[in-house]
This record gives C-alpha cells, sequence and structure tokens, in this order.
C-alpha cells in the first residue's frame, strides 16, 4: 500500500499528512478476508473484481469507508481520488 494526498497542493506542506491509500487486490487475497469482509459483495454473492482500489485515510488511523474500484491502473486510481476532492472543493466554494 502507498499513500497519496488527495490534494498534490499539501504534499510540500511539513506538517501534512497524506490522506489517501492506494493498493492493488487480487482475487486470491480478497478471499483470504472471507465473506463478511468489504471484498465481498452481499447483494451479489459475488466477490469485488481485482485491480486497483484506493481509500480515504491518515497513517495510523484504520480507512474511512469502503475500498474505491477497481482502476487499471495505481495512477488512475489516484486520478480519481483527486477528482472527487475537486469535486468537493468547488462544492465547498458554492456556499
Amino acid at each position: 500500500m502507498s499513500q497519496f494526498y488527495t490534494d498534490p497542493k499539501r504534499e510540500t506542506d511539513p506538517y501534512a499528512l497524506p490522506d489517501g491509500e492506494v493498493f492493488k487486490m487480487t482475487r486470491n487475497e480478497m478471499t483470504l478476508y472471507g465473506k463478511e469482509s468489504c471484498w465481498y459483495n452481499d447483494d451479489d454473492k459475488e466477490w469485488l473484481e481485482s485491480g486497483w482500489y484506493y481509500w480515504h485515510c491518515l497513517p495510523g488511523c484504520l480507512p474511512d469507508g469502503e475500498p474505491i474500484g477497481p482502476f487499471g491502473s495505481k495512477s488512475q486510481a489516484i486520478r480519481d481520488a483527486r477528482d472527487d476532492y475537486d469535486d468537493e472543493e468547488e462544492s465547498d466554494n458554492d456556499n
């Protein structure tokens, strides 16, 4: 797993911590966690697809929500997380 900043402008701030984590999961890895895990869709009775995922979190903390993905590459996952951040920032500025 590697951590990243959803807001790239924060990367140069010596006091800022990464707030995202990106990782690749295979079907075999998902099954190790069992059907009670976030990797199994109870509604469809199927495992999620293999690929790159991300979730929001801070170092030393549990993830804040379910994994988002799959994506075809690490950079696609990070780009999607940053797109979500840009959308949230724009809606905050609309108020």
